[in-house]
């Protein structure tokens, strides 16, 4: 059986190590819920230049400790080439938009360059991956319906912080 893949942003282990402020415990515990879930029966799809890597360790610890993000970015380190727990997927650099993969969407301009990588590989990809997002109000929930309509399927794990602002 097929396992299902996801891309996840950073935010969402950032979030289930306790570090965000605009996070409550119910936030954290979704974030911590879908990591655990991502290990036992998902696939998590990486970029083959190393850029989630890059991204990851600004904010989490290879060691896997203090917290339960740091844990999830851990075993998917030392997972990355294990076809069970992930994949990767080749993205092509692109000097305007980022990427190749990144849709021409002039709606799309503004979303953030920093997790256009992430928008990149789901596309890629082509097995339509949700992508997780814990509390990245401004490029995700705002670009919401650009996104869907080029093909990526965001799911929100907080949807209760997104809606404080519209």
């Amino acid at each position: 059986m097929r396992k299902e893949e996801v891309v996840v942003d950073t935010n969402v282990p950032r979030v289930a190590n306790g570090e965000t402020k605009q996070a409550d415990l119910e936030c954290e515990d979704a974030c911590i819920q879908a990591l655990k879930q991502i290990q036992a029966e998902r696939r998590t799809l990486l970029d083959d230049k190393g850029l989630f890597f890059e991204e990851y360790q600004k904010g989490l610890n290879f060691s896997g400790q203090p917290g339960l993000g740091d844990a999830f970015f851990k075993w998917l380190w030392e997972n990355q080439a294990n076809e069970q727990h992930c994949r990767t997927v080749p993205v092509t650099i692109h000097a305007d938009r980022g990427f190749v993969e990144f849709p021409d969407d002039p709606r799309l301009e503004r979303f953030d360059k920093g997790d256009r990588m992430f928008v990149a590989v789901a596309l890629a990809s082509e097995t339509g991956p949700r992508v997780l997002n814990a509390v990245d109000r401004r490029s995700w929930w705002v670009h919401r319906k650009a996104l869907k309509e080029n093909g990526v399927n965001v799911v929100f794990l907080c949807p209760e912080l997104m809606q404080m602002e519209r």
